[in-house]
């Protein structure tokens, strides 16, 4: 940790993989995160890919909204760094991405619950059988 200040102000710098932050980054990834988690579809698209790699179309297949929905929050997602995509053939499957450890462990405590939320205990329920929705990427 080192201390620098300017203009009278001192500023707190933490030392990550030889890159420095500024203390307001970090909080500022901490309060984007929560709000991500705030929004249903995010959430619910984070639990589902926390269980196993998705394409758009199985994602949209499970959660029952329209693509361009599901499409916009990837993005958003992806932007992030929270999720990463690849190419296989003609599908673009989506990756949980969580290197923040505290953003883990937060995702860890949500889905050893998700049992206790109707909403993600039937998408978790849906998301074993997922490969029935890549027909529709097809068409």
């Amino acid at each position: 940790m080192r201390i620098y200040t300017y203009n009278n102000k001192a500023k707190i710098f933490y030392s990550h993989k030889h890159d420095f932050y500024e203390r307001n980054d970090f909080m500022n990834r901490l309060t984007d995160f929560f709000k991500v988690l705030s929004d249903e579809t995010r959430l619910r698209i984070l639990v589902l890919l926390y269980h196993k790699k998705l394409c758009v179309c199985e994602i949209c297949g499970i959660t029952g909204e329209p693509q361009p929905k599901i499409s916009k929050h990837l993005a958003k997602l992806r932007d992030m760094g929270l999720v990463t995509d690849e190419r296989q053939e003609q599908f673009i499957f989506y990756n949980l991405n969580l290197n923040n450890i505290i953003h883990k462990e937060i995702l860890n405590k949500i889905v050893d619950n998700a049992d206790k939320y109707p909403q993600l205990k039937s998408d978790i329920e849906k998301c074993h059988n997922a490969e029935k929705f890549l027909e529709t990427c097809r068409t």
